[in-house]
């Protein structure tokens, strides 16, 4: 009896596992995966909406072991900063289409596999903040703070991009003279800058992340455009709208300013010259 149960038992493995595999084929597996990192905060995205089942994404490094995000989501995409703290490994998304009750099942599921990713080299370098500017005589001085990351050091204060890069980051400021084209730049490792510029002239700039190693996204995001205001005149300000509209104020009030009083005064003599005639009139009756 032992005997016969056995192939029995066989069978209706075979049958089961053939029954998951079925069902697990008719789910869709995931396109589009793309890797969208700023400041070393990674999000990976991936199409289409799912109705009936669910992903589960796998992150697979080249030296470490792989590591589960997003389990059993309906969203299609899935923040993986945590597990992508070794920012010069290179890892690779497996994003598995799955249903609830088929997780813990001896067959694979359906997965799309993403395109490799370097944290190190591949994440945009965000906007710097500029903290203080000032222009005093031929001299502008710009004071700027690196951004940060979503990796903590022990302590539980934020890392900078700069202590992740260190030597590999540099930083561009771009200035130029207010409402002209041409641009200057300059580079620096540090958190300020100081350049030569014209006395009485206002200057415009902005900063920017560079990482000269680099063959793609070798330049960050570029900091808000600022301007100085030294000597800054309402030309300067506002453009020579202003001094048409203030000629335009400024004729109008001296033509009223004419043109009034002589209006009065013919009015005045004309009122004196009715009330004569007025008595002429009296006088005659």
């Amino acid at each position: 009896m032992l005997h016969a149960a056995a192939p029995r038992q066989a069978l209706l493995l075979s049958a089961l596992l053939c029954h998951l595999a079925a069902g697990y084929e008719n789910l869709p597996r995931a396109v589009n995966i793309t890797w969208s990192s700023i400041n070393f905060k990674t999000i990976l995205q991936w199409q289409p909406k799912p109705s009936d089942y669910f992903y589960t994404v796998e992150i697979h490094g080249q030296r470490s072991d792989v590591k589960r995000k997003c389990i059993l989501t309906s969203e299609t995409e899935c923040d993986v900063t945590d597990v992508l703290r070794n920012v010069k490994e290179t890892y690779t998304a497996h994003i598995l289409s799955v249903k609830p009750a088929e997780m813990d099942n001896f067959e694979e599921p359906p997965f799309a596999v993403s395109e490799k990713f370097t944290p190190y080299s591949q994440t945009v370098i965000g906007k710097p903040e500029i903290k203080d500017y000032s222009q005093k005589g031929s001299k502008l001085n710009v004071v700027f703070k690196d951004p940060f990351t979503p990796y903590l050091f022990p302590n539980g204060s934020f890392q900078s991009i700069q202590d992740i890069f260190q030597h590999d980051l540099e930083y561009k400021l771009y200035y130029w003279k207010d409402q002209s084209s041409g641009k200057k730049d300059v580079t620096t490792r540090s958190r300020n800058f100081e350049v030569s510029v014209d006395s009485g002239k206002n200057y415009c700039f902005y900063v920017q992340g560079i990482i000269p190693s680099r063959t793609e996204n070798r330049n960050g995001q570029e900091s808000t455009v600022l301007c100085t205001s030294v000597g800054r005149s309402i030309s300067d300000e506002y453009g020579t709208e202003v001094f048409i509209i203030l000629a335009v104020i400024g004729v109008a009030v001296i033509t009223l300013a004419i043109v009034l009083p002589v209006v009065l005064c013919k009015r005045k003599k004309a009122k004196k010259t009715r009330a004569v005639r007025e008595k002429e009139l009296l006088n005659g009756v």
